[in-house]
């Protein structure tokens, strides 16, 4: 964790001047444990610590800290910083993995290039985008306006064009990067691996009478899921598939854009998660993350048709790699009791509490589970022809 000592070997006001930056004023750097007592945490300004200077905080880095992922938590700083040339954010890596921050940098930098709503590092002098001192690295970007919207938000032609944005995303990434291996063996959780996890949760839960509603709800939720386990366990989906394969954003959700007045996006962030695997994986990913309700009500199908036929005019795919990666996605958010977990016991797994949520409420689950066939027939609507030479009679364009 950063010390007093370590921000005054090299405080933001010096570090800027890396990139001939005067900011005016001067800071004094949060410590990464937690929002400072002063910050406003999602409104993407912070508290004002110097005449130039804010302190971000580790969870309080608003609209741009917030959506740039690659852990801003314990032992990391961010600051945005005001200058005469426009707002800036200036984020520490206590530990930086060099290798891996380049290739992201001349992967974001080329999307910018190509016209992409992506932000490029800012070089410093010399030219590198990451700058080291006292063991640490430091990135600065231009700071991000704008709002940000959820998906059940858009309107179906929005929906269509972030599912278009997101195809070229794909396309820019397929000819910006070095081909990825297409024999990807990814893993299929086992259905008895999970239902062994949730007996042994629900030893942990007060029996009937004896605890309070809650626990009551906590264990009907384990019980369901214990059910939906054993009713679908001879529904795995294969462990390998032909599928296409590439560079992905690896995190596409409402909480990494953010919208101009017009509705448009303006920058998409979180470009921490680059990652490889199935592209179809992505796009359901993408919509089901988007446009999941937070109750029985599941997934709006129209808006994710019209999401899907957006990315297939850009980066086209076909019906069988989409109900694929809709079998997995399902199958995988039935065995990922880490939701359930965080939700009813209060734990966060492996990947905290955001990762947890990112799986989606267990309603969802068990709405997903009884609607597999609509799920599956509905996201491969967009390659069906009659849908594709017709979006006017579509349901998501009516």
């Amino acid at each position: 964790m950063p010390t007093s000592q370590s921000a005054d070997t090299e405080p933001p006001r010096r570090l800027l001047r890396r990139w001939e930056i005067d900011a005016p004023g001067s800071t004094s750097p949060h410590d990464g444990a937690g929002a400072h007592s002063g910050a406003r945490p999602h409104d993407g300004t912070g508290a004002r610590n110097g005449a130039g200077t804010h302190d971000v905080g580790a969870h309080g880095a608003g609209a741009h800290g917030a959506g740039l992922g690659d852990g801003v938590g314990a032992g990391r700083r961010c600051w945005r910083v005001d200058t005469a040339d426009g707002a800036f954010f200036l984020k520490e890596y206590a530990e930086p993995d060099r290798r891996r921050l380049r290739f992201r940098h001349s992967v974001t930098a080329a999307l910018d290039e190509a016209g992409l709503p992506v932000l490029a590092p800012m070089p410093a002098r010399g030219g590198r985008t990451l700058v080291t001192a006292a063991g640490r690295g430091y990135v600065l970007q231009p700071w991000v306006g704008g709002r940000g919207r959820g998906g059940l938000e858009l309107t179906f032609g929005q929906c269509e064009a972030l599912g278009e944005l997101l195809g070229r995303l794909h396309a820019a990434l397929d000819q910006l990067t070095p081909p990825v291996q297409q024999s990807l063996l990814i893993p299929t959780p086992r259905a008895a691996d999970a239902a062994a996890a949730v007996e042994e949760m629900l030893r942990d839960v007060p029996g009937d009478g004896d605890g309070t509603d809650f626990d009551a709800l906590t264990g009907r939720r384990l019980r369901e899921r214990r059910d939906l386990l054993a009713e679908f366990a001879d529904h795995q989906p294969p462990e390998i598939e032909v599928t296409t394969v590439g560079h992905l954003h690896g995190s596409f959700h409402a909480g990494h854009l953010r919208y101009g007045g017009s509705g448009n996006v303006t920058a998409v962030l979180g470009w921490g998660s680059l990652t490889t695997g199935p592209v179809a994986g992505e796009v359901v990913r993408a919509a089901a993350r988007l446009f999941a309700c937070d109750d029985e009500r599941g997934l709006d199908l129209d808006r994710v048709q019209a999401f899907v036929r957006g990315h297939r005019s850009a980066f086209p795919l076909d019906a069988g790699q989409i109900q694929s990666a809709v079998h997995r996605e399902w199958w995988e958010r039935l065995c990922d009791v880490a939701p359930l977990r965080h939700r009813y016991l209060g734990e966060d797994g492996e990947d905290g509490a955001d990762g947890a949520a990112g799986r989606g409420s267990a309603a969802l689950v068990s709405w997903w589970s009884a609607q597999l066939d609509r799920t599956l027939d509905a996201f491969a609507a967009p390659y069906a022809a009659a849908y594709a030479d017709a979006p006017g009679d579509s349901p998501a364009f009516g």
